[in-house]
């Protein structure tokens, strides 16, 4: 049964050599426990989609929520799906540096990432939206 859990959180250290420590662990994690996703990180908030089998998205989403690195987790949307939407990817980046901020203001008050402030389902299609235009890096 593939799941497709997508969750907020906050970097506690919001250096370049911290955000790139966690994606490296992911992309060494996930591929052996068969999870693939995305992660949207700007402003100090990480936004990620992680698919996969149901216990493996479970057990990584209790590992995040007690990850020092990570604090003010929120679960924005769970859902059972039937195929993957970010199969492609161990663990992509959305490159927000390259974003067109109209597409943030699509989705939101403010040009600015804050999942925090409008609904799992709006998060999820604004992910969809920045794969589709903006650059991904660390395609596997």
């Amino acid at each position: 049964m593939l799941v497709r859990l997508l969750y907020a959180s906050r970097a506690v250290d919001n250096s370049a050599d911290a955000i790139e420590a966690i994606l490296m662990q992911s992309r060494q994690h996930n591929p052996g426990s068969g999870i693939t996703g995305i992660l949207c990180y700007g402003g100090g908030i990480f936004l990620q989609a992680i698919e996969g089998g149901r216990m493996p998205v479970s057990e990584l989403y209790g590992h995040i929520q007690k990850d020092p690195r990570h604090k003010d987790v929120v679960l924005l949307h769970y859902e059972e799906i039937s195929e993957r939407r970010f199969g492609g990817w161990t663990m992509g980046q959305v490159n927000l540096s390259k974003l067109n901020h109209s597409i943030l203001l699509k989705y939101s008050e403010k040009p600015e990432l804050d999942p925090y402030a409008v609904s799992g389902e709006v998060s999820l299609a604004l992910l969809e939206e920045l794969m589709a235009t903006a650059s991904i890096i660390g395609r596997v």
